[in-house]
């Protein structure tokens, strides 16, 4: 064979292996391209909402990513309180949207005492509960009329239950006077 025709060959051929190297590169991104799309859609999670309430510190509703369990939702309502179930809670299920999650409180000794034959937060010494006491026991106290008792309960369900008697001082109203004369009757 001619040397021409050998040079021509082999520059039909280089050609030829060109133009399928680049139908190939093509042909590949091509197809890479779906996969990128699917790949981020999958990433991306709608937000849901759940209804968090009982014994967290911030009860009310939350939003987290769909597909969070319920720890999530409850560390979003600002985590548990030191009276709060935990156990009595499945921290590990999937929440759905539009969905509540109730913490309820531990039983103590002290409450199913309360549940059981006292009335309101009232123990056998007199003193009231000043976190489980109703608007009618409240009023009983020195000082405290239905307006003042009302504040009591909107303060508890707002910021949990008092820590202390002196906590109850943080209710708009109740300065270290009224405390005073009402001290010796709260319990906690």
């Amino acid at each position: 064979m001619p040397m021409y025709k050998k040079s021509l060959l082999v520059l039909l051929m280089l050609i030829l292996a060109a133009l399928g190297g680049t139908a190939y590169g093509l042909y590949t991104r091509e197809e890479a391209k779906p996969l990128d799309v699917a790949t981020t859609e999958t990433t991306q999670k709608a937000d849901i909402k759940v209804y968090v309430t009982g014994a967290v510190n911030h009860p009310g509703i939350v939003t987290v990513e769909e597909g969070a369990r319920a720890v999530d939702a409850v560390d979003a309502a600002g985590g548990l309180l030191p009276t709060a179930d935990a156990e009595a809670v499945n921290m590990a299920q999937v929440l759905k949207d539009g969905q509540q999650l109730q913490v309820p409180e531990k039983e103590t000794a002290q409450k199913q005492g309360d549940k059981q034959g006292e009335s309101g937060g009232a123990s056998d010494d007199g003193r009231i509960n000043i976190n489980t006491a109703d608007e009618k026991a409240l009023d009983t106290l020195p000082g405290i009329g239905p307006a003042m008792a009302k504040r009591i309960i909107d303060y508890r369900t707002q910021n949990g239950p008092f820590q202390s008697i002196e906590d109850i001082k943080n209710v708009k109203g109740i300065g270290e006077a009224k405390f005073e004369k009402m001290k010796d009757k709260l319990r906690i």
